[in-house]
Parts: structure tokens; sequence; C-alpha cells
């Protein structure tokens, strides 16, 4: 049999590369003639770049600013495989991510918190002679509205006129506009750090900024879907003629993903927490509709969902067409071993549910 192994990452607890080399382990340990195909995903999150240099590119390194303004070093990835046009990807997190605070996030983070390092990373990109440039966003610690990506770019005008012809892509399956109840600073901002006094401070800051982007869009980009992503960077990226485009699509559609499906049997997939929000268009979702349709050569291949947790009943995974969803607790025995020992776990429970493997995970 053929097995694509395509999980997303864990949360904080794995990456989707550590997650899908565990998958391997465990699967090898009981099936060993079975071909695996291991192909790690991302919506675009923490991970972004790891999941696209397991199968392509260069990956760099370059010494920017954090935050909070130390230093920090981000990787990102430079594609010149093409005759056309060269591609740089760059995650957000990597620059300003939550766990570049140094230490829990607060209401002085979340106020503090900016996005200069991503700029700074785009500058690096530029300078390589990207023609192309993916921004993942995803797992920030900010909510500056990108106003410090504008800054390392030398300010919004200069900005603009720097990225004159390259397509800019922002990689990013949030859909939730700058302002308002559903905005960057009312659902993000307490992730972040946020008390309430700290959110209206950051909506007020993100209305006054927004008449900039505003100007230098030529159009009002508040209620655009993913304006909101990444504390409101998502807005900026807009601003400056950026195209929102699925994160999940971004990774699938780079590393041949479609190929890979329509070539197997079972389509092993997971995340840290299986549920409703799964099935609304997440990697996981995304690839359940691929493999019902595409997988083992045009007769749909069956999804098994390994995660942290299953937050969904047994009605609610056969409703979806999922043939089996597993979660870590099941052979680790308790909470605490499944998130101090994921990887191992992972890789028991892999072996546990393919040594099972049958007529309940027949493709369809």
């Amino acid at each position: 049999m053929r097995i694509l192994i395509a999980p997303d990452s864990f949360g904080d607890t794995m990456s989707a590369v550590v997650a899908a080399r565990a998958i391997a382990r465990g699967w090898r340990a009981t099936r060993p003639t079975d071909e695996l195909v291991v192909a790690p995903q991302s919506d675009g999150g923490p991970g972004f770049v790891d999941v696209l240099a397991s199968r392509f590119g260069t990956e760099l390194a370059e010494s920017v600013s954090g935050p909070l303004g130390a230093g920090v070093i981000a990787r990102w990835l430079f594609d010149d495989r093409s005759t056309e046009v060269s591609v740089a990807y760059i995650e957000c997190a990597q620059a300003c991510g939550l766990h570049q605070l140094g230490g829990s996030p607060t209401p002085r983070t979340a106020l503090g918190a900016d996005t200069r390092g991503v700029g700074e990373l785009v500058v690096a990109a530029l300078a390589r002679g990207a023609g192309r440039i993916v921004v993942g966003l995803g797992g920030s610690a900010t909510t500056d509205g990108g106003a410090g990506l504008m800054d390392a770019l030398g300010g919004a005008a200069r900005a603009r006129e720097r990225l004159r012809g390259v397509e800019l892509i922002v990689a990013s399956d949030v859909e939730n506009p700058l302002l308002g109840p559903q905005g960057a600073a009312t659902v993000f901002g307490p992730q972040k750090g946020a008390d309430p006094a700290t959110v209206e401070l950051l909506e007020k800051r993100l209305g006054d900024w927004s008449r900039v982007l505003a100007d230098l869009a030529g159009r009002d980009i508040v209620d655009e879907p993913g304006a909101g992503a990444a504390g409101g960077l998502g807005a900026a990226l807009l601003a400056l003629g950026g195209t929102r485009v699925s994160g999940a699509t971004v990774v699938a559609e780079a590393t041949g993903l479609a190929a890979e499906v329509a070539a197997a049997d079972v389509v092993v997939t997971g995340e840290g927490k299986f549920d409703a929000q799964t099935l609304r268009g997440k990697v996981v979702s995304a690839l359940h509709s691929a493999a019902s349709s595409l997988g083992a050569r045009g007769a749909g291949a069956a999804t098994i969902v390994l995660a942290g947790q299953v937050a969904l009943s047994a009605d609610e995974i056969a409703a979806a067409g999922v043939a089996a969803a597993h979660a870590i607790v099941e052979v680790a025995g308790s909470v605490e071993v499944a998130m101090n020992d994921a990887e191992n776990q992972l890789a028991a429970l892999t072996e546990s549910v393919a040594s099972d493997l049958g007529s309940a995970v027949a493709p369809g």
C-alpha cells in the first residue's frame, strides 16, 4: 500500500516535520513493506519554513529585530529552481512569534511587540533578488498592523516603491477583518497577553493606522478577509499589493501535494486538536477532501487522523467521512505523558493504528 503521511503541526508540542517523522517511524515498525511518502504540511503559521525546507530550496538565516527589539535569528527559504522567478518564503513567527518573547505574554508585550523583523526579512529577500515573496502569517506576538514592517522598509510610500514589480503573497487561512468584534485586537489580542484595557488601546491604534493603509492602498482594507491576520500584518501586506492565498494551499501547491494524494491508498494526517474548527478548511480538512476525490488513483483514499486531542464524537467523525481518528492519550495514558513525550507517543499510537489497518480504512 502507498501511504501519504501529511500532518500539520501539533501546536507547540511538535512541528509538522517532527510529527511526520514520528508517524513514519511508527508505521514502518508494523508495516515495513508499505510505501511511505512523507509530506508535512502547514497553514502558514509556525513551521511554515520548516515544512517547505524539508522538500526544496535553500534555507537561510538572518539576524533581525525580535518582537520586542532584541535581535533574533530568523530562518527563511529561497527557491531559485525556476528560470522565470525566484521565490522567497518568509514565516512571520520566525521574527515576531510568541515564542520569541522570552516569557509569557503580558499587556506590556501585547502593546510593545512589533513586526519590524518581518520587514527586515523582506529586505533580505529583495536583496537576494526574489521576484515573488510569500509571507506566512500566524503565531505572532504582535498587534501593530504591520507598522514595524513598514518602518523596516523605509515607510509606507518607500515600501510600496521597493515592492513594485514583486509578487507579494499573503499566506494565511485566517479570514478575520482588521477591526471590530472579529478583528485582530478583539479576537487575538487576549492570546497575546492583552487585558480588556489593552485590547481597547490596540483597537484604537489599529483604527488610526488603518487610515494610513487606506491612503497607501487607495481603498479601505479594514474589512478585507485576512486583514486581521498576525495582528493586522495581513492588512499591511494587502495594502502593499499583496494577494491573500490559503496558507495550506500555498504549501500544497509548492510541494506537489495533489499528485501525492492522487497516488495514495491511505492518507495519514493530524494536528494538535481535531475538532469542529478542523472541519472548516484547515490542513486536515483540505487533505481529507482531496483524499476522498483524488486518492487511490481516482477511487478515493481513506483518511486517518492522529491528534493530540480528538474533540469530535464518533458520529461526527463518521459524518465527516474520516475513516478513523485517534488521540495520543490513547497510548500515553495521560495528557502529561502525551505532551512531555509527544514524538515517541505519536509513534506508538501510529504503530497501534497501523497494526489494526483493515476494512475500517477502505478507500472512500
